[in-house]
């Protein structure tokens, strides 16, 4: 009787390891294939030569808001810019125009959003709808760095996400600079001692910015106080935010034609700016600003 149970122990213990090893090996196998997948992704990623510059509009402007800024910095360009233009749904779904074509390693991508009003708690929600579209051309492209530009709120938009939401992909994603246009980082406010809300949570979450980056504030100089539209205060707060917390600050004023805030985009001066410091073809060859000084951490130039 006591070697029959024995026997029979023996034998429920072998079914048992033998369901064990079957509910391994299924749940393994899957695994593998992931972690296969994984590597895989990461090693294209990693020998990507892809360099996008991502462009977020203002509120009230959509995906078309930077043709005329595109048509410009393609003029007379041996290797135009391809544009891929993606706009972002109230619930999160993408609609998708144009494409990056082969070969182009620094495609311009306009990421817009079905809801493009203005307001704190609408550029907190259009920085979550960035992340949606971000994360969707970071796994089809698989790029390793990329720029960004954002005109107005749009520059608003992108400084909200980089606080809230790039350390997911700092690891194997790489922002190399950010270039903000007539971006009111203190909304309407004139007076840089009665910050808003917006403003004091920026400062507040300053410390989560990429040390690496590097950023560049343009400012229309329609008049001595602002752009017509946004005062030279409000935009002068990006110190505030970005000096210290980044690898360099320089703030730029742009004069003349088109300083104005809507006319901005199609600035001569702003696309000479944008082809020197934003353009990584275009980088080497970049001067030197007159008033950098070494070890300065901020920078102010004016362009007339």
């Amino acid at each position: 009787m006591n070697k029959k149970w024995k026997i029979e122990f023996n034998q429920r213990n072998l079914k048992c390891l033998v369901v064990l090893f079957i509910v391994l090996l299924a749940l393994s196998i899957p695994a593998f294939f992931w972690m296969k997948k994984t590597n895989h992704d990461r090693a294209q990623r990693r020998k990507s030569l892809l360099s996008p510059v991502v462009m977020v509009p203002g509120s009230s402007a959509t995906i078309e808001r930077f043709n005329s800024l595109i048509a410009m910095l393609n003029e007379d360009s041996p290797h135009p810019h391809s544009v891929l233009k993606i706009k972002v749904m109230k619930d999160g779904s993408l609609k998708y125009k144009g494409s990056i074509n082969r070969g182009d390693n620094e495609p311009f991508i306009v990421i817009g959003f079905e809801n493009n009003k203005d307001g704190y708690s609408n550029i907190k929600k259009q920085a979550g709808w960035l992340d949606t579209a971000f994360y969707e051309i970071s796994q089809t492209y698989k790029f390793n760095n990329f720029k960004a530009f954002g005109h107005s709120n749009g520059g608003l938009v992108w400084t909200y996400w980089l606080e809230h939401c790039y350390s997911e992909y700092e690891s194997e994603i790489k922002i190399k600079r950010l270039m903000t246009l007539a971006s009111p980082f203190n909304f309407d406010e004139d007076n840089l001692n009665h910050r808003t809300q917006m403003l004091a949570d920026f400062i507040k979450y300053k410390k989560q910015l990429p040390k690496s980056l590097k950023v560049y504030s343009l400012t229309g100089g329609q008049t001595y106080e602002s752009d017509g539209i946004v005062p030279e205060n409000s935009v002068a707060a990006a110190k505030y935010i970005f000096q210290n917390q980044v690898k360099s600050f320089m703030e730029i004023t742009v004069t003349g034609k088109q300083a104005n805030h809507s006319d901005l985009p199609q600035n001569e001066q702003v696309v000479q700016v944008m082809k020197q410091y934003l353009l990584s073809k275009n980088k080497q060859n970049a001067p030197i600003p007159k008033d950098n000084k070494k070890g300065k951490q901020r920078e102010k130039k004016k362009i007339k």
